[in-house]
């Protein structure tokens, strides 16, 4: 596996971590919707979870975390696939026996098998990792989301979604985004 592959497995799980972290925003928004439709005025705010991840301080610490896991799985695969390499150079020089070579093919096939059963168990470990943190900061999103909704009586938020995600609001006249407030209520509560 690649350095350019590890990345690209890398900026996947940060991808599906927002798209995760919005469903769950978007879910837990609308489980008190029914309430809010019996109000005379009913405002609705938009929020764009993955731009609160982005800009808060304890958002931007769970990207570099979840970032500097994926780091140090990406070194061990990367060590593995040199030593992988190696063998596979010695079997193209060739061996000075048969039976160097079937030993030679024999550890490349182990060091192959090893290496691909660690990468899986990184990319779950990845997965539970991304999972736990998703719930953790979600909890501090919806916290803070309601204490700004609350002080502007919105009876909604809805997340905005984004185009990797899923684009739920086409169209938000202004004021109506407190996304940034949203920031700096997660920065004021969780430093």
């Amino acid at each position: 596996m690649s350095k350019g592959v590890c990345q690209l497995t890398a900026r996947n799980a940060t991808t599906r971590f927002l798209s995760l972290l919005g469903v769950c925003l978007f879910f837990n928004l609308f489980v008190g919707l029914p309430s809010g439709f019996g109000q005379e005025s009913f405002k609705v705010g938009i929020l764009d979870p993955q731009a609160v991840i982005e800009k808060s301080i304890s958002g931007k610490k769970v990207l570099s975390t979840l970032k500097e896991h994926a780091t140090v799985r990406q070194k061990l695969l990367a060590s593995d696939e040199e030593e992988l390499k190696k063998i596979q150079d010695q079997l193209q020089k060739g061996a000075k026996s048969e039976a160097e070579t079937k030993e030679l093919q024999g550890q490349f096939q182990n060091r192959l098998d090893d290496y691909q059963k660690r990468a899986k168990e990184f990319q779950q470990e990845m997965a539970l990792k991304q999972q736990e943190m998703v719930l953790e900061f979600m909890n501090k999103i919806e916290t803070a989301t309601q204490a700004v909704s609350e002080r502007h009586d919105f009876s909604l938020v809805i997340d905005k979604g984004s185009e990797k995600t899923l684009k739920i609001v086409l169209f938000a006249a202004k004021g109506l985004d407190i996304t940034d407030e949203v920031v700096k209520e997660v920065n004021q509560r969780y430093k």
